[in-house]
Protein backbone atom coordinates (compact mmCIF):
# COMPACT_ATOMS: atom_id res chain seq x y z
CA UNK A 1 0.00 0.00 0.00
CA UNK A 2 2.82 2.70 1.08
CA UNK A 3 4.72 1.63 -2.04
CA UNK A 4 1.60 2.32 -4.41
CA UNK A 5 0.92 5.73 -2.49
CA UNK A 6 4.55 6.88 -2.82
CA UNK A 7 4.28 6.46 -6.75
CA UNK A 8 0.57 8.15 -7.11
CA UNK A 9 2.01 10.92 -4.95
CA UNK A 10 5.31 11.18 -6.69
CA UNK A 11 2.68 12.34 -10.43
CA UNK A 12 1.39 15.07 -8.21
CA UNK A 13 4.24 16.83 -7.23
CA UNK A 14 5.25 18.58 -10.71
CA UNK A 15 4.50 21.74 -10.86
CA UNK A 16 3.41 21.49 -14.35
CA UNK A 17 0.87 19.64 -13.58
CA UNK A 18 -0.45 21.81 -11.52
CA UNK A 19 -0.10 25.21 -13.48
CA UNK A 20 -2.25 22.97 -16.07
CA UNK A 21 -4.72 21.89 -13.61
CA UNK A 22 -5.40 25.54 -12.63
CA UNK A 23 -5.37 26.71 -16.20
CA UNK A 24 -8.25 24.14 -17.12
CA UNK A 25 -9.93 25.00 -13.95
CA UNK A 26 -9.85 28.74 -14.96
CA UNK A 27 -11.38 27.49 -18.48
CA UNK A 28 -14.20 25.40 -16.95
CA UNK A 29 -14.82 27.77 -14.08
CA UNK A 30 -17.88 30.15 -14.51
CA UNK A 31 -17.37 33.49 -12.20
CA UNK A 32 -15.03 35.77 -13.62
CA UNK A 33 -13.46 36.40 -10.93
CA UNK A 34 -12.43 32.94 -10.03
CA UNK A 35 -11.78 32.84 -13.73
CA UNK A 36 -8.88 35.37 -13.25
CA UNK A 37 -7.15 34.65 -10.28
CA UNK A 38 -6.78 30.90 -11.32
CA UNK A 39 -5.46 32.26 -14.46
CA UNK A 40 -3.22 34.78 -13.19
CA UNK A 41 -1.83 32.30 -10.72
CA UNK A 42 -1.03 29.62 -12.86
CA UNK A 43 1.25 32.25 -14.94
CA UNK A 44 2.66 33.54 -11.74
CA UNK A 45 3.37 30.21 -10.80
CA UNK A 46 5.05 29.01 -14.19
CA UNK A 47 7.52 31.65 -14.52
CA UNK A 48 8.42 31.23 -11.03
CA UNK A 49 9.03 27.51 -10.93
CA UNK A 50 10.76 28.29 -14.51
CA UNK A 51 13.27 30.75 -13.18
CA UNK A 52 16.81 28.84 -13.68
CA UNK A 53 18.59 31.32 -10.61
CA UNK A 54 15.61 30.02 -7.91
CA UNK A 55 15.66 26.60 -9.08
CA UNK A 56 19.56 26.17 -8.82
CA UNK A 57 19.79 28.00 -5.60
CA UNK A 58 17.03 25.93 -3.61
CA UNK A 59 18.75 23.03 -5.10
CA UNK A 60 22.28 23.82 -4.48
CA UNK A 61 21.00 23.78 -0.43
CA UNK A 62 19.67 20.51 -0.87
CA UNK A 63 22.03 18.31 -2.77
CA UNK A 64 25.00 16.70 -0.89
CA UNK A 65 27.94 18.02 -2.15
CA UNK A 66 30.85 16.02 -4.29
CA UNK A 67 33.57 14.83 -2.22
CA UNK A 68 36.95 14.81 -4.36
CA UNK A 69 39.12 11.86 -5.33
CA UNK A 70 41.67 13.02 -3.27
CA UNK A 71 40.25 14.08 0.35
CA UNK A 72 39.00 10.51 0.36
CA UNK A 73 41.95 9.26 3.05
CA UNK A 74 40.32 5.36 3.33
CA UNK A 75 39.61 1.86 1.74
CA UNK A 76 36.38 0.90 1.94
CA UNK A 77 34.85 -2.89 1.63
CA UNK A 78 32.09 -1.83 -0.39
CA UNK A 79 30.65 0.47 -2.23
CA UNK A 80 26.91 0.53 -2.49
CA UNK A 81 25.58 1.67 -5.73
CA UNK A 82 21.98 2.85 -5.71
CA UNK A 83 20.07 2.11 -9.25
CA UNK A 84 17.70 4.27 -10.51
CA UNK A 85 19.72 5.20 -14.19
CA UNK A 86 18.47 3.07 -16.49
CA UNK A 87 15.38 1.87 -18.49
CA UNK A 88 15.13 -1.63 -18.09
CA UNK A 89 11.53 -1.79 -21.00
CA UNK A 90 13.63 -0.55 -24.00
CA UNK A 91 13.91 -3.45 -26.72
CA UNK A 92 15.99 -5.22 -27.24
CA UNK A 93 17.37 -6.35 -24.20
CA UNK A 94 20.90 -7.24 -25.18
CA UNK A 95 22.17 -3.89 -24.58
CA UNK A 96 22.21 -1.81 -21.24
CA UNK A 97 19.85 2.04 -22.21
CA UNK A 98 21.19 4.63 -19.59
CA UNK A 99 19.45 7.46 -18.94
CA UNK A 100 20.01 10.99 -16.76
CA UNK A 101 22.18 9.93 -13.87
CA UNK A 102 24.74 7.60 -15.29
CA UNK A 103 27.73 8.90 -13.88
CA UNK A 104 26.66 6.82 -10.48
CA UNK A 105 27.75 3.76 -12.62
CA UNK A 106 30.90 5.55 -14.15
CA UNK A 107 32.00 7.33 -11.09
CA UNK A 108 31.52 3.69 -8.93
CA UNK A 109 33.98 2.15 -11.82
CA UNK A 110 36.50 5.16 -11.02
CA UNK A 111 36.13 4.21 -7.16
CA UNK A 112 37.25 0.50 -7.99
CA UNK A 113 39.70 1.06 -10.42
CA UNK A 114 41.56 4.00 -7.68
CA UNK A 115 41.52 1.05 -4.95
CA UNK A 116 39.19 3.12 -3.20
CA UNK A 117 36.41 0.38 -2.86
CA UNK A 118 36.80 -3.32 -2.86
CA UNK A 119 34.00 -4.68 -3.51
CA UNK A 120 30.74 -2.86 -5.94
CA UNK A 121 27.46 -4.11 -4.10
CA UNK A 122 24.40 -3.01 -6.61
CA UNK A 123 20.94 -2.36 -5.15
CA UNK A 124 17.79 -2.02 -6.99
CA UNK A 125 15.10 -4.53 -8.81
CA UNK A 126 12.14 -3.33 -10.15
CA UNK A 127 10.28 0.26 -8.83
CA UNK A 128 7.55 -0.01 -11.09
CA UNK A 129 4.36 0.42 -10.10
CA UNK A 130 2.42 -1.59 -13.07
CA UNK A 131 5.05 -3.33 -14.35
CA UNK A 132 7.99 -5.16 -13.91
CA UNK A 133 10.92 -4.76 -16.67
CA UNK A 134 14.20 -6.32 -15.57
CA UNK A 135 15.77 -6.04 -12.53
CA UNK A 136 17.80 -2.72 -13.03
CA UNK A 137 20.52 -4.16 -11.04
CA UNK A 138 20.90 -7.06 -13.49
CA UNK A 139 21.51 -4.72 -16.13
CA UNK A 140 23.91 -2.40 -14.24
CA UNK A 141 26.11 -5.49 -13.41
CA UNK A 142 26.59 -5.99 -16.72
CA UNK A 143 27.56 -2.55 -17.70
CA UNK A 144 30.14 -2.65 -14.29
CA UNK A 145 31.34 -6.08 -16.06
CA UNK A 146 32.28 -4.34 -19.48
CA UNK A 147 34.04 -1.33 -17.97
CA UNK A 148 36.18 -3.87 -16.06
CA UNK A 149 35.37 -5.01 -13.17
CA UNK A 150 35.32 -8.33 -12.10
CA UNK A 151 32.27 -10.85 -11.27
CA UNK A 152 34.13 -11.73 -8.37
CA UNK A 153 34.27 -8.45 -6.89
CA UNK A 154 30.51 -7.56 -7.66
CA UNK A 155 27.59 -8.88 -5.35
CA UNK A 156 23.52 -7.85 -6.40
CA UNK A 157 20.67 -6.95 -4.15
CA UNK A 158 17.81 -7.21 -6.60
CA UNK A 159 14.63 -7.68 -5.13
CA UNK A 160 13.72 -4.30 -3.78
CA UNK A 161 11.16 -1.86 -5.27
CA UNK A 162 12.54 1.70 -3.13
CA UNK A 163 15.63 2.90 -0.84
CA UNK A 164 14.11 1.71 2.72
CA UNK A 165 13.57 -1.68 1.32
CA UNK A 166 17.66 -1.58 -0.57
CA UNK A 167 18.89 -0.25 2.75
CA UNK A 168 17.14 -3.73 4.78
CA UNK A 169 18.10 -5.77 2.35
CA UNK A 170 22.02 -4.86 2.21
CA UNK A 171 21.89 -4.86 5.25
CA UNK A 172 21.30 -8.75 5.17
CA UNK A 173 23.91 -9.34 2.96
CA UNK A 174 26.59 -7.54 5.07
CA UNK A 175 28.71 -9.27 7.58
CA UNK A 176 28.38 -7.17 10.76
CA UNK A 177 31.78 -5.83 10.69
CA UNK A 178 31.21 -4.38 7.05
CA UNK A 179 28.40 -2.22 7.73
CA UNK A 180 31.09 0.82 8.82
CA UNK A 181 33.31 0.32 5.47
CA UNK A 182 31.14 0.74 2.79
CA UNK A 183 30.69 4.02 1.07
CA UNK A 184 26.61 4.66 -0.22
CA UNK A 185 27.20 6.17 -3.92
CA UNK A 186 23.62 7.93 -5.28
CA UNK A 187 22.71 10.93 -7.08
CA UNK A 188 23.16 14.35 -5.29
CA UNK A 189 19.70 15.36 -5.02
CA UNK A 190 18.60 11.32 -3.17
CA UNK A 191 21.93 11.56 -0.31
CA UNK A 192 20.09 12.92 2.18
CA UNK A 193 16.70 10.22 1.84
CA UNK A 194 19.13 7.16 0.79
CA UNK A 195 21.78 8.05 3.48
CA UNK A 196 18.87 7.96 6.39
CA UNK A 197 17.48 4.73 4.67
CA UNK A 198 21.12 3.20 5.57
CA UNK A 199 21.51 4.55 8.86
CA UNK A 200 18.03 3.20 10.05
CA UNK A 201 18.81 0.34 8.91
CA UNK A 202 22.10 -0.06 10.94
CA UNK A 203 24.84 0.98 8.09
CA UNK A 204 26.83 3.54 9.09
CA UNK A 205 27.98 4.64 5.20
CA UNK A 206 29.70 7.71 4.38
CA UNK A 207 28.03 9.48 1.25
CA UNK A 208 29.49 9.84 -2.37
CA UNK A 209 27.20 12.05 -4.47
CA UNK A 210 26.55 11.64 -7.91
CA UNK A 211 24.41 13.65 -11.07
CA UNK A 212 24.33 16.85 -10.00
CA UNK A 213 21.62 19.05 -11.35
CA UNK A 214 22.87 21.87 -10.16
CA UNK A 215 25.36 24.74 -12.08
CA UNK A 216 27.79 27.27 -10.45
CA UNK A 217 25.76 30.37 -9.36
CA UNK A 218 25.62 32.84 -12.56
CA UNK A 219 23.82 36.58 -12.63
CA UNK A 220 23.74 36.32 -16.58
CA UNK A 221 20.23 37.40 -17.81
CA UNK A 222 19.60 33.84 -19.56
CA UNK A 223 19.73 32.83 -15.84
CA UNK A 224 18.15 35.33 -13.90
CA UNK A 225 14.89 35.90 -16.83
CA UNK A 226 14.83 33.03 -19.34
CA UNK A 227 12.01 30.20 -18.30
CA UNK A 228 13.16 27.36 -18.91
CA UNK A 229 11.98 23.63 -18.81
CA UNK A 230 15.34 22.39 -16.84
CA UNK A 231 14.44 24.61 -13.84
CA UNK A 232 10.81 22.93 -13.71
CA UNK A 233 12.24 19.68 -13.60
CA UNK A 234 14.41 20.60 -11.12
CA UNK A 235 11.60 21.57 -8.62
CA UNK A 236 9.52 18.40 -9.77
CA UNK A 237 12.94 16.00 -8.24
CA UNK A 238 12.63 18.52 -4.85
CA UNK A 239 9.18 18.40 -4.23
CA UNK A 240 9.34 13.95 -5.04
CA UNK A 241 12.16 13.69 -2.99
CA UNK A 242 10.65 16.15 0.13
CA UNK A 243 7.32 14.40 -0.47
CA UNK A 244 9.31 11.24 -0.23
CA UNK A 245 11.12 12.22 2.89
CA UNK A 246 7.89 13.15 4.85
CA UNK A 247 6.76 9.74 3.85
CA UNK A 248 9.28 7.98 4.81
CA UNK A 249 9.28 9.76 8.41
CA UNK A 250 5.95 8.64 8.59
CA UNK A 251 6.21 4.80 7.66
CA UNK A 252 9.48 4.58 10.31
CA UNK A 253 11.65 4.30 7.55
CA UNK A 254 14.11 7.24 8.82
Amino acid sequence: MFFTLSKILGYLTSPLVWVCLLLVTSLLIKKPVWKRRLFNTAIVLLLFFSNDFIANEVMRLWEIPPTPFSKIERVYEYGILLTGVTSTDNQPDDRVYFQRGADRVVHTVDLYKRGIVRNVLVAGGSGRLVTSGRREADDIVKSLELMGVPKEDILIENESRNTAESARNVKGMLAEQDTARVLLITSAFHMRRSEGCFTKAGISADPFSTDFFTHPRYFTPDVLLVPKIEALNIWQKLFKEWVGVIAYRLAGYL
